[in-house]
C-alpha cells in the first residue's frame, strides 16, 4: 500500500555516500542512490525537481553550515539527510557535539519539508567497522530518537546483512558499488511507501572466496591507493571535498538520463 503516490521534489544532503561514490558513470562522474531515486521519482511525476547538495568528505558541522539552510529554503516534498559517519571515523571525535549538530539539522529541516528521511548507514564487514561500531551505534540510536520526535522516516541499512557483503563495496572499502547504491535507492523508495520492485535485502549469490594471494594484493592496493592518501589528508587537515561544489546545487526540473 502506498503512503504517498506523488512526490514532486527531492533534496539530498550529506557526504560522499549521498554524492554517489563509488557508483562511477562512463564520463567519470558519480551517480549513486540519490540520483537513482530521483530517476524513478521523475519517471512517475511530471515536472519533478531534484537537488543534491552532498559533497564528499563533509563532516556533520559542515553539512549544517553549508547545506541545511539551503535545503530548508527549498521546501521540498522529500529531504534525505545522511551525515555524521565521517565524524565517527576520526581518531578524536566529540560524539556529544555530533549529536547536537544532527539535532540542529533535523530541527531546521523537519518543519520545512513534506517528509524528512534519515538513515542508519550501511557498514562493510571487517575490522574497520568493528573498531568504530560503538560510535556508529551511538549515532544511529540518536537518529532513531530524532526520527521518533520529529516524524522522520528511518531507512535501516546498518541492520541489513546483504549490504555488509564486501562484494558490494568498492576497492576503497568505504563506498558502495553501483549494485550497492541501487539497493539503497530501492530501500529508500520502499520507506517512502512506494510499491516495491524487488527485495533489496536479498543477499547476492555466494561465490568462491578469493585466495590468499588475491587478498594480499587487494590489501596492498587498498593501502597504497586509499588508506595512505586518507591518512595524509587527516594529518594535514585536508578533505577530499575541499573546494568541491555540489553536483546539483539548485532545485530544478529533472529529466532522467537516457544513456547508461
Amino acid at each position: 500500500m502506498e503512503i504517498n503516490a506523488s512526490y514532486n521534489s527531492f533534496v539530498a544532503l550529506g557526504d560522499s555516500f549521498t554524492e554517489g561514490m563509488s557508483d562511477l558513470k562512463p564520463d567519470g562522474s558519480y551517480r549513486g542512490w540519490a540520483d537513482i531515486l530521483a530517476d524513478r521519482l521523475a519517471a512517475r511525476t511530471p515536472d519533478f525537481r531534484y537537488a543534491n547538495l552532498a559533497v564528499r568528505g563533509k563532516l556533520i558541522g559542515q553539512i549544517v553550515d553549508e547545506q541545511v539552510e539551503t535545503a530548508a529554503a527549498m521546501k521540498a516534498d522529500v529531504v534525505t539527510l545522511v551525515g555524521g559517519l565521517n565524524d565517527t571515523l576520526r581518531p578524536k571525535v566529540d560524539m556529544g557535539r555530533v549529536r547536537g549538530l544532527l539535532t540542529e539539522a533535523v530541527e531546521k529541516l523537519s518543519p520545512s519539508c513534506g517528509q524528512l528521511v534519515l538513515m542508519r548507514s550501511p557498514g562493510r564487514n571487517g575490522p574497520v567497522l568493528h573498531r568504530f561500531r560503538p560510535r556508529m551505534e551511538e549515532l544511529f540510536a540518536h537518529v532513531d530518537d530524532l526520527a521518533a520526535r520529529h516524524g522522520a522516516l528511518v531507512v535501516d541499512l546498518y541492520g541489513a546483512p546483504s549490504l555488509a557483503d564486501p562484494r558490494l563495496w568498492d576497492v576503497d572499502r568505504l563506498h558502495l558499488t553501483g549494485e550497492g547504491h541501487r539497493r539503497v535507492a530501492e530501500a529508500v523508495w520502499q520507506t517512502l511507501g512506494l510499491a516495491p520492485e524487488e527485495d533489496w535485502r536479498t543477499p547476492i549469490p555466494p561465490s568462491a572466496p578469493p585466495g590468499w594471494t588475491s587478498r594480499r594484493l587487494a590489501d596492498a592496493r587498498f593501502a597504497r591507493e586509499h588508506l595512505g592518501p586518507w591518512i595524509g589528508r587527516r594529518l594535514t587537515g585536508r578533505s577530499s571535498g575541499d573546494g568541491r561544489a555540489p553536483k546539483r546545487p539548485e532545485l530544478l526540473p529533472y529529466e532522467p538520463p537516457t544513456g547508461p
